[in-house]
């Protein structure tokens, strides 16, 4: 039985543990780990209780060999960062996360009214359209997104980049965006007038969207 070394413990042995141990660990010290929370959380929160000096019972934990060999530790962590994945021509999935220093900075200012995807076309030589894009309200505990494209701009050409921004009073503040991207195109077909006959189109769901234009918008935001 590996038991736990003398006086604080040190990253390398927590790191050899399976996530089930550390878990076991962390309540043999009475720490209330909430359910899903990644092993590199953690494993923090036993290295901070663990400098306390108090120790646990740990003698039916063992080292697990796999975990030393095969576990690989992300090189960054709580970074803000933006991903976007191509479903078809017609919808994209989008995921996010915000930096929890940014985020517990935004959302306690006074003027902080949440935060939005806007969708930006690109032309051939990556300049924004910026008349040509849209903006999806998200809230503050979403962290994904799907993204329908009811309507391509005619001068981007299917490219577009996606930027998560945070709303701090009438500005759009940007908070990260995404590497450029393209929408696969539609095949032709001489059967198919318009790209609203085409079956995808149909099966999507993309005509039943309410569609609101810029120009519509209730409020004007100002974008920096």
């Amino acid at each position: 039985m590996e038991k736990i070394p003398d006086g604080p413990v040190s990253r390398t042995w927590l790191e050899s543990l399976s996530t089930s141990e550390l878990i076991k660990l962390a309540d043999s010290f009475g720490i209330d780990i909430p359910h899903g929370l990644e092993r590199i959380f953690i494993i923090e929160e036993l290295l901070e209780y663990s400098d306390t000096g108090v120790q646990g019972k740990t003698d039916d934990l063992e080292i697990n060999p796999a975990y030393i060999e095969t576990t690989v530790l992300p090189k960054q962590y709580n970074i803000s960062y933006i991903e976007v994945i191509i479903r078809d021509p017609l919808w994209v999935y989008v995921y996010w996360e915000i930096k929890g220093h940014d985020r517990e900075i935004h959302e306690h200012a006074d003027d902080f009214k949440g935060y939005c995807l806007r969708v930006v076309p690109l032309s051939e030589k990556n300049t924004e359209l910026n008349e040509a894009s849209f903006t999806v309200p998200v809230n503050t505990d979403d962290s994904a997104r799907y993204l329908g494209f009811a309507e391509h701009s005619s001068r981007s050409h299917g490219r577009y980049i996606i930027r998560l921004d945070v709303i701090r009073g009438s500005s759009e503040l940007p908070v990260v965006e995404s590497l450029p991207f393209c929408l696969p195109k539609l095949i032709k077909n001489e059967d198919i007038n318009t790209m609203k006959e085409n079956p995808l189109f149909r099966f999507s769901g993309v005509q039943d969207l309410s569609i609101i234009k810029n120009t519509d918008k209730q409020s004007k935001v100002k974008r920096h």
